[in-house]
């Protein structure tokens, strides 16, 4: 039987009116084939199919194009819908969890990290900002500063309707109050999904264009009108999304040579601040721990993932980093300097640096006498 990779819950939280159900929508019209669960305020929640949703979702409930009905429930249940959501049945490939706009997200983070519920794993924390309303709404909810605090990713939204000079004071207060912490601006919650959680090609298989695809295509239609030039050079002629890439830096990293474990998170934990996102796997190699590693981070959000290699799969670490006014070179050097010539030789307590990042299982349930 093949074992599923555990389902990341991401939390999306900031005050009222900060443009998180935007964004949440903007997240669902763009997953092209991602099958998103979501858990709205306090809280609503239901299996979807990105599409039939975006645009509908309320503060305490979600009416779906298909006639299903998600009613709000009490935040104490909120073990009971992941656990519902994670059912293989409803093949789901990430969570996202809209938060209340007075709530308090760090005892969502905790209740998350804590949560025994098979089959998920806390996923990252994105805090959304009204960049037009900052000062604000920090002189008016103080704790707006703790929150900012405990971020992985922070959204400055509203980018729109900011002066440059006001943007530049919001950013260097948010670079004060949340040090080495990624800030990707945004209009209209318009952030690159890439950001937070892979996205399944569009067609599994080469038949038929999706209602998705179709609706990509037009808005790219629709932009190549507004602007004949954008995305030129960016994305591929369908992406239909150039508008959110062109202020990032995507940057690969193949290597058939083992990393060193200790080097790799020393990498890591000094990760530029524009460094947004990364993906892959990582090839260790040391004795007792030669499968391969999933990493994901967003953020300072960090997590290892162990999985067996596919049969005839070769040994190799693949790794996308996405940031902005990062330095592609001076990453793809550091990563190479990552590399470890004789693993074997590498002593299985150096992978306790990474082990510290790889999700607890579940506890197993007692049986009944």
């Amino acid at each position: 039987m093949t074992s599923r990779q555990p389902i990341p819950v991401v939390v999306l939280a900031g005050f009222l009116g900060s443009g998180k159900t935007t964004l949440l929508n903007h997240l669902l019209r763009s997953s092209r084939g991602t099958r998103i669960g979501v858990v709205v305020n306090d809280f609503g929640q239901i299996e979807i199919d990105a599409m039939s949703v975006a645009g509908q979702v309320g503060d305490s409930m979600v009416s779906l194009g298909n006639g299903c009905l998600c009613c709000a429930v009490d935040g104490s249940e909120l073990d009971a819908y992941l656990e519902k959501l994670a059912q293989p049945v409803h093949r789901i490939d990430v969570i996202v969890i809209e938060a209340s706009g007075l709530a308090e997200p760090q005892e969502m983070v905790r209740m998350l990290v804590a949560s025994e519920v098979p089959g998920i794993t806390y996923g990252g924390l994105v805090y959304v900002v009204d960049g037009a309303e900052f000062e604000a709404t920090r002189a008016r909810h103080p704790e707006t500063d703790r929150h900012l605090g405990i971020a992985d990713l922070v959204v400055l939204n509203k980018t729109d309707r900011t002066a440059p000079e006001e943007r530049e004071r919001t950013e260097g207060v948010l670079g004060a109050l949340c040090p080495g912490i990624p800030v990707v601006g945004a209009d209209h919650g318009r952030i690159d999904p890439e950001l937070l959680f892979d996205r399944r090609p569009w067609t599994e298989t080469r038949g038929q264009l999706s209602f998705e695809d179709l609706i990509a295509e037009a808005e790219q239609a629709a932009a190549g009108d507004a602007d004949p030039g954008a995305g030129a050079g960016v994305c591929g002629p369908s992406c239909g999304e150039a508008h959110l890439h062109h202020a990032y830096e995507s940057t690969e990293f193949v290597s058939d040579q083992a990393l060193s474990p200790r080097r790799l998170i020393d990498f890591l934990d000094r990760r530029p601040a524009g460094l947004y996102r990364i993906k892959g796997y990582v090839y260790f190699g040391v004795p007792g721990h030669e499968e391969k590693y999933e990493v994901h981070a967003v953020g300072r959000f960090l997590r290892f993932d162990p999985a067996p290699w596919g049969r005839d799969e070769p040994r190799r670490t693949q790794l996308v980093l996405i940031g902005s006014g990062t330095d592609p070179e001076a990453l793809t050097r550091d990563l190479a300097a990552c590399r470890e010539p004789s693993p074997r030789h590498t002593p299985p307590e150096a992978m306790w640096s990474v082990l510290r990042y790889v999700p607890r299982p579940p506890a197993p349930a007692a049986e009944e006498e």
